[in-house]
């Protein structure tokens, strides 16, 4: 099992990614539980999905951050992983002491022209990690139980080289504190992707637009000339219509966006225009919350054979499109599922968590979050298994790279 957890910048751009894995089920194997579950682990499992997914799946141009533990941080990493060392942090914890062996050991790493970040120190433990957090190039600061001001002023006293991550933090509104007090280069947690409590926002008009093709291509039978007018309206979207038309026919002979339109034909329209017109309708939030909504779009639809939810993969997909809407359109999730045209069920599991189809939305979130003890636990009620769960990942993350490398 695999989750990137992004990291964000004070813009809220995505700078970095760090990535969680988990072999097997929590409540197959108990052993996972707990500091035992890297006992004897000869090797990365952050590395082996690296290397077998390819790092641009996985993150185009950014820094992954890999934990280590206090076992395979001896492995032979360059065997196990051929991506550039500079673009691979190994994130390590207090389960790592700090002892001559392991600052030996680190300090080879950086040598190699890997980078050192450090998580789960407690206030007290900074001095007796001074030799580590010399070799540091990031620390994890827990905003929930960290003074954070105090830290920076610390850090900057003691280890001015040193980067500074506040992690832990749960609604925009720390996220904006965190970012006005300056210092923090890397901000972490589930503040992106939080859902307004009321609506204070009318939705632009460019925006009802993208909602009123949404709305029509769900519809049985909608008309092709009426959807390739209103995708007329829009530049970015007439463009990206005519790539993917460009990639599925040799003809040349395109002679306006019906004919487009006509060429790919209902089917093949409604699922471009749920995926491109998602993509530009969340053009003004961060980035994230697009590659979010897309990713649980697919993930879901790939999921749907081991929820036994065969005849509904269109409806995962929409589910997972539409789960962040309350966050695009800075409204309760409520008042967003008024303005689109979508099923029932989806409705229950979005605003209700209920229903057919909020089992996979409740694995997807807790799966994205590397909740690996609640997704474990679904997987054994619903007898999944571990290896299709991960493949659909996969699966998702390849076609989400995919999609963008044809919008470029």
């Amino acid at each position: 099992m695999l989750a990137l957890i992004p990291l964000f910048d004070g813009n809220m751009a995505v700078k970095s990614y760090s990535v969680f894995s988990r072999k097997d089920n929590f409540f197959l194997n108990p052993m996972m539980l707990g500091t035992g579950k890297n006992d004897g682990a000869p090797v990365i499992e952050g590395l082996e999905l690296i290397e077998s997914m390819g790092m641009e799946t996985l993150s185009e141009d950014k820094e992954i951050f890999v934990p280590v533990s206090n076992i395979s941080v001896f492995s032979d990493v360059e065997a196990q992983c051929s991506a550039p060392h500079g673009r691979i942090v190994f994130l390590i914890d207090n389960t790592i002491p700090p002892i001559e062996m392991y600052v030996n050991r680190l300090r080879e790493l950086r040598e190699k022209g890997y980078r050192i970040a450090v998580r789960k120190l407690a206030v007290e433990d900074y001095e007796n990690y001074r030799e580590i957090l010399l070799l540091a190039d990031y620390i994890f600061l827990n905003s929930q139980k960290i003074a954070v001001e105090k830290a920076k002023i610390y850090f900057g006293k003691r280890y001015p080289d040193i980067k500074l991550c506040a992690g832990s933090i749960d609604t925009m509104e720390s996220f904006e504190k965190l970012k006005a007090s300056g210092g923090c280069q890397l901000y972490e947690g589930d503040f992106y992707r939080m859902p307004v409590t009321r609506g204070q926002h009318e939705v632009a008009p460019l925006k009802s637009s993208y909602i009123e093709l949404l709305n029509m291509v769900n519809n049985e039978n909608f008309d092709l000339g009426a959807a390739a007018d209103i995708i007329g309206r829009d530049t970015a979207l007439t463009i990206s219509l005519l790539k993917m038309v460009n990639k599925m026919t040799l003809s040349s002979g395109i002679t306006s966006i019906r004919h487009a339109a006509a060429m790919l034909g209902q089917l093949e329209l409604k699922k471009w225009i749920n995926t491109a017109v998602t993509n530009v309708l969340y053009s003004d939030k961060p980035n994230e919350l697009t590659r979010l909504s897309l990713l649980r779009a697919k993930f879901a639809e790939n999921l749907a054979a081991s929820f036994r939810l065969e005849e509904k993969t269109e409806e995962l997909f929409l589910m997972g499109l539409f789960s962040v809407l309350d966050v695009i359109l800075e409204k309760p999730m409520e008042e967003a599922m008024e303005m689109v045209m979508v099923s029932g069920d989806i409705r229950e599991a979005l605003i209700y968590n209920s229903g057919t189809l909020a089992p996979v939305l409740e694995l997807i979130v807790n799966y994205e979050s590397a909740n690996w003890q609640e997704v474990s636990r679904q997987m054994l009620l619903g007898q999944i298994d571990v290896r299709t769960v991960n493949d659909a990942y996969r699966a998702a993350l390849g076609w989400y790279r995919e999609l963008m490398a044809a919008e470029k």
